[in-house]
């Protein structure tokens, strides 16, 4: 072979290298982005936790968990998997987020998380009182549990390290404002509604600060949903025809407009970490007033019973459903039915880049 031909291949040879290498650095890291997930929260993000408490509020019976795998009840909220199911899923940690409280949990659930949040759950410790749940305070003490077992497991640095880079999910703030706020007045003898939204954002803010001291460094926070919306809320507003109850809407928007600002000052106070807002407003109200879109019939009513007023309890095995959940919106009063949860799981999973590691300042400082 002439020597000139010779030196081309080898130059060929080499910027195929490259190109190569360049392409393969360009796609993404076979290991996960997150190694775990950890949830905080209400009904919405509450995988079976209530099972194991005294409470009225539990979703262990039929026909909860209808659509789920093996047709069997969990304690979800729903007639099958919720939205941290879906992301864990989506971002391959694991198919389904154990609650913390399973009996049985196993060292590789620890390993890639679990869920602490509890059904009828927010951030006012008033919310809970009456229905015996889970406070978040609680839940943030159960961390600390977890984290404990956690350096049992993979040794102090190792879970450090997990917990930093873990995907931290906290949705509440419905309850506190249902339960305290629009349909029992209690909170109402103390705060106008600016000043009780400012008061439940302040309890949210003392949280996000003890799970930072304890590791956390990538937490997505749950705005409100269209509160009014709500089959129930409807429902209880009962003389406005069963519209969106409006002044509850509104109440939860400007709870969204300030909690995105407060989030953002929170996390310029908290060195190497990202606190994102996430906007389940916009999502759900488009899925409310454009259900053909996406494939719903009815967004106005669940799917179990009358779906008027049915939720927990009164949704049981008793209780007639609907012929397909997946046409309908919410799957009782209250929760959203799978085929809703798979819609936010996958705008949840567009928000999340902004939580990568390379959108950190001096990530490296605290991934060790």
């Amino acid at each position: 072979m002439p020597p000139a031909t010779t030196f081309f291949l080898i130059i060929l040879v080499n910027f195929l290298a490259i190109i190569t290498n360049s392409c393969s650095a360009s796609r993404p890291r076979s290991s996960p982005e997150f190694p775990a997930i950890l949830i905080f929260g209400d009904s919405t993000v509450d995988t079976g936790n209530n099972n194991y408490i005294h409470t009225l509020f539990k979703g262990n019976h039929y026909p909860y968990g209808k659509d789920f795998k093996g047709h069997v009840p969990t304690g979800r909220f729903s007639n099958g998997k919720l939205a941290p199911d879906l992301i864990a899923s989506m971002i391959k940690i694991k198919d389904t987020v154990p609650p913390f409280l399973h009996p049985k949990l196993s060292d590789k659930d620890i390993l890639t998380g679990v869920s602490f949040a509890s059904a009828a759950s927010g951030f006012d410790e008033l919310t809970t009182v009456a229905s015996g749940v889970i406070p978040f305070s609680k839940q943030v003490h159960y961390f600390k549990k977890y984290l404990a077992r956690l350096e049992r497991i993979v040794g102090e640095k190792q879970a450090k390290k997990i917990v930093n880079r873990a995907l931290v999910i906290v949705a509440a703030g419905t309850n506190d404002f249902v339960f305290n706020f629009f349909d029992i007045p209690t909170r109402k003898l103390e705060f106008n509604i600016s000043g009780y939204q400012d008061f439940v954002q302040k309890r949210l803010v003392s949280y996000i600060e003890e799970l930072y001291d304890n590791g956390c460094r990538r937490i997505a926070v749950s705005g409100l949903p269209p509160i009014g919306c709500l089959p129930i809320q409807r429902s209880i507003q009962f003389w406005r025809n069963r519209s969106c109850v409006e002044d509850q809407n509104m109440g939860a928007k400007v709870y969204n407009h300030k909690l995105e600002r407060v989030l953002a000052k929170t996390q310029a106070k908290l060195p190497g970490t990202k606190v994102v807002y996430v906007d389940v407003y916009e999502p759900l109200l488009d899925l409310i007033n454009y259900p053909e879109k996406y494939g719903f019939v009815e967004t106005k009513r669940g799917c179990c019973g009358t779906g008027l007023i049915e939720a927990g309890p009164t949704c049981n095995v008793l209780t007639p459903t609907c012929h397909e959940a997946s046409k309908y919106l919410f799957w009782d009063s209250i929760h959203p039915s799978e085929a809703t949860y798979k819609y936010l799981a996958q705008y949840l999973k567009e928000v999340l880049p902004k939580l990568y590691s390379n959108h950190f300042a001096h990530a490296r400082d605290y991934f060790v």
